[in-house]
Order: structure tokens, then sequence, then C-alpha cells
């Protein structure tokens, strides 16, 4: 059957709606041209009747891989050249037969056939050079293919094929490595000239980041829309966050790529989704089913692992991706999904009662990443306070300074967050409201080197950071009912006097001497040598600071 004849074969196909599927797969499926038979064994039968028994609803089925090889019949050339099926049309017809919805995978940001036959479209960093894979790299890898070229051009021009070949069977497209690394390619050079920029300035340069990329998403956005004005669309960049927010537009939900063991640890997705969903509360918490990260064929998650990163996902209000890679052959890996079964079923159980459910918070934490870009994918600051709120068993969602305070009763500004005058209007309004604010570090301050904040009834003056690299903190009665203890504090905080009215609530106490090359106590730091009177925590009416910080970024010695 022509692609033409497919989409014209299936108009009356009623569209289906954007809102996510609870249990998703994401197929990779980056297959090299050096593997012979590619989809031979493609069953679409066995297909579906696999994902079926695992309970799965939707399924990501690719159009285009890392590789740069289309899984479908297309005009352009670059067809795997082993391809023995018209593999996606396959998998579409069949799984919507049985009601599984199949977005489309389309990757942006690393095509190795593109970088070999236009390798000017590759990123060039600072020093000139490409960025991405070596010539000589046995080990994998990719190109990163630069936003700011002509690239983009093919990019959207595949996409609309796609758009023309599918027609109404577009649910919705995947785009994946939305983020750019070096930004001095001729193009983005030329940009540098016409914004007015130093390129060889750090802020500039991810300045230039987040514009060739806002504009790479608008414009492929635009070339979906075009051709499609209903199906589901999400822009990938292993991440969600801040810059997210000058870009929602052009998402239709979001998705929270995070595998614990794959790099990004067990408390990304805590914090990511708090802040997600904030944004657009459909979204999804997208694992793995490998053992540990991306493309390991052959490879599984403890059972009990998978349960718990699922139902995360659901407690914090979203939906289930695992992803997964299709063996060349096209066979889906029998265990890989008895694994995934053992999970979907109970949450196909359970679904009932997520549909449609909103977490219910009275806390907010104001997102760090917001003010500084130097953390991968999750913010000390955030992770601190975070932790500090599940271990004490808070519903709380992160959020930035756009969103409405009047959701919550407290407001937490962790270490670094500044007031700016149109924060600070919002944040008054909110204290007079009756909200309450509890802030660490410079955080309330409009600048870093301010000595007073412009927020309402603050409870201190700042005098600079403490000199002595690691205090203890011991609290009064309003804390703790033993207050005979220290504890130790291993971020170096502000030096604060109490402002008129305020309430002193702990005190530090400093250790004996500071440690140096030629005079030291112990593994770590000098221990504590007595309290004194100087504030550690001090509050005054519905404001409470800390002069420490919730960052676990460091580890002082004293």
């Amino acid at each position: 059957m022509s692609p033409r004849t497919f989409a014209a074969s299936n108009k009356s196909r009623n569209l289906m709606s954007h809102e996510l599927r609870f249990r998703q797969i994401h197929l990779d499926f980056h297959t090299s041209e050096a593997i012979p038979g590619i989809g031979a064994e493609f069953d679409p039968d066995r297909f579906v009747a696999t994902l079926k028994d695992a309970a799965v609803d939707s399924v990501t089925c690719f159009s285009r891989c890392h590789h740069g090889w289309i899984y479908h019949d297309t005009k352009f050339p670059y067809r795997h050249p082993n391809l023995k099926t018209n593999l996606l049309e396959q998998q579409i017809r069949a799984c919507h037969a049985a009601d599984i919805r199949v977005p489309i995978y389309i990757t942006v940001g690393w095509d190795d056939l593109m970088a070999r036959l236009h390798p000017e479209w590759v990123e060039i960093d600072a020093e000139g050079h490409q960025v991405g894979r070596g010539p000589l790299c046995a080990q994998g890898g990719w190109k990163n293919m630069d936003f700011a070229s002509p690239y983009v051009d093919f990019v959207i021009e595949q996409t609309q094929e796609v758009c023309d070949i599918f027609g109404d069977e577009v649910d919705g497209f995947f785009f994946d490595i939305i983020f750019q690394t070096g930004v001095h390619s001729a193009w983005c050079l030329e940009r540098y000239r016409q914004k007015g920029w130093d390129a060889a300035n750090k802020d500039h340069q991810e300045r230039m980041r987040e514009l060739v990329v806002g504009e790479c998403v608008e414009r492929i956005y635009a070339g979906v829309r075009a051709k499609n004005d209903r199906c589901a669309v999400f822009f990938n960049g292993g991440h969600v966050g801040p810059a997210f927010r000058d870009r929602l537009k052009c998402y239709s939900h979001l998705e929270v790529e995070s595998l614990p063991t794959g790099g990004w640890g067990y408390m990304h997705f805590p914090i990511t989704a708090r802040y997600s969903r904030t944004l657009n509360p459909d979204f999804m918490g997208m694992t793995g089913k490998f053992s540990e990260t991306w493309g390991h064929f052959n490879s599984y998650k403890n059972p009990a692992a998978l349960e718990f990163e699922c139902f995360s996902a659901l407690a914090q209000g979203g939906k289930c991706s695992v992803g997964d890679q299709l063996h060349p052959t096209g066979v889906l890996d029998r265990k890989t999904y008895e694994l995934i079964g053992g999970v979907y079923r109970q949450i196909r159980d359970v679904e009932p009662w997520c549909s449609n459910a909103r977490v219910k918070t009275e806390i907010a934490i104001v997102n760090a990443e917001t003010y500084d870009h130097s953390a991968e994918r999750m913010d000390p600051r955030n992770l601190g306070a975070t932790r500090m709120l599940m271990e004490g068993r808070h519903q709380f969602d992160i959020i930035d300074e756009l969103a409405d305070l009047s959701n919550y009763r407290v407001v937490i500004l962790p270490d670094v967050i500044p007031v700016s005058p149109t924060f600070t209007e919002r944040l008054n309004a909110f204290l007079a409201g009756g909200g309450a604010l509890l802030t660490s570090g410079t955080s309330g301050l409009a600048t870093p080197d301010a000595t007073t904040s412009p927020l309402n009834g603050f409870p201190v003056q700042f005098a600079g950071p403490r000199a002595d690299p690691t205090e203890f903190l011991r609290p009064s009665a309003t804390l703790a009912a033993d207050t005979d203890s220290d504890f130790v504090m291993y971020e170096r905080g502000m030096q604060v006097l109490p402002e008129a009215g305020s309430e002193v609530w702990a005190t530090y106490t400093v250790p004996y001497f500071a440690r140096s090359w030629d005079k030291f106590c112990s593994h770590a730091h000098t221990p504590a040598v007595g309290p004194t009177d100087a504030p550690a925590v001090v509050a005054k009416g519905r404001i409470v600071h800390l002069r420490i910080r919730f960052s676990p970024r460091t580890r002082s010695t004293a």
C-alpha cells in the first residue's frame, strides 16, 4: 500500500485525545546500517499481542533514529538500507486496530548520517572543533547537530513528510535531543553579530544556546501544526526545567525522562516532577527497563525497582513510560514484557483512581535552577530542600516566580533566590494574605551583595559570609526539646543581625580553630568549643530565615 493510500484509507478513524495514556512504552530503535535483515521477523499480530499481554496502551515507534535512518517508505534516500518491511506503517496499523496509541519518534540533536553527509551542520565549540563522537571512537556516541544551521530545515521537511504519509494516524511526535553545546559555527557567529553579543562571553554563549534551541522548537512545532493541528507534540532534552516556561505553547504535555540508574539518580524525578506538574498537569515519568541506562539489550531492571519508579510517577499525579529497545529483527523481547507487564497490570487496576487526579499541596519551593544554570539536571539547593520536605512527609510543589502563590500556605526560598521588584510585590501580597515564608542563605535579597531585604518584615540584616568554614547549630526550645546538643552544619552560612522584634530560634557554635596545613584535629573538622549568642535561625511575623543553607553541594573542613 502506498503512503498516500494509507493516509486516505483511514480518514474515517476517530481522532484521539491528546491526554496521555497511563501505560506507555518508549521503544528505541537506533539501528546500524552494518546489521542485516532489519525488521525481517516483524509480525504485527505478535507485536500487538505482546504489548496487550503486558497491559501497554501506548508505544512510541521510530520514523528516524540517531543513526539517521528512516524506518518506513520515504521520498528521502535515507530509508534504512537493510529494512525488509515498511515497519512504522505496520506498527501503526496493528496498534491502532488494538486501541494502542503510537507517538512517532524523530531524532533532532543527534544524526550520524547527516553528520557524515553534511559535516558543516555539526556543532562547533569555542576552539573550532566539532562537538561529539571522534572519528576513531569505538565506544559509540554521536555528533551534535547545529540548530542554527540548515539541518533544521531538513528535520522539518522530513517531519512534514511523516504527516503527509500517515495523516490522521499520527497520534503525536516525540522529538529527541533538544539541547545545544557548541555555539560557534558560522551560523551561530552570525547570530552573535546580529544580537550584539560577545561570542567569547560565557553568559552570552548560554543565551545563544537558549536562543537557537527555542527557535528550533518553535520552527519544528509550526511545521507540525501546518500539517496536523491536533496531534500531541513533545521536545525532549533529558530534563524539564525553567527554560520550558517560555516554550510551553509548543508542548501538548511534558515527559520527565529520569532513569535513576542511568545518570539521573533517584532524586531527579521527585524534584523535576514537582516542577513539571505546575507547568502542565498532563505529564509522564519516563524510566527504563534496563538495569543501567538506555540502549542495553537483554538488560533487566529489578522488578521492585520498576514498581517503585512507576508508582512514584502515579503518586506525583503523572502517567508512566518505560523505555525499551527493539531488536533489529523487529521482535519484542519476551522477558522484557513479562517484567513490564507485572507492573503495568497493577497500574491498570488502580488507574480509575488516578485518572484526572491532582496532588494536593500546601508548600512550594521556589526553583533555584531558575537563577543558577551551573547545575546539571538537579540543582543542589532544590535537592536539599526536597530531601527536607520528603523526609518530613510533606506534600509540596516546586514552582517558579510566575506561579500562583495563593495555592500555598508556605513558600520556601532555598539559599540563592533573589527577589526582583515584581517577585517582591507578589511575595508581600502572599504574606499579607496570611502566607508564611521560609528563607535560607542569601534568599530574600534583591542582589547577593545587598544587606537588607525588600520584603516587608524580613527578620534580619545581612553582614556577609561567615569566616569559619564549619559551624554547629544549637536549637532553642522553640525548635527542639533537646537544647543542649549541637548539630554540625556542612555549608558555610551568612552572618545576620536580627531586626527589632525578631526572635532567635537557634544559635551557632564555632569550633576551637579553623583547620589548616599546620593545625588540625581528627578526620574532618574540629569539635565545637561552646555555645554563642550569634543567631542562626531568626523569625519575625510570618517569615523565618535560616542563615545556614539547604544545599548538600560541599563538605567543609575546619
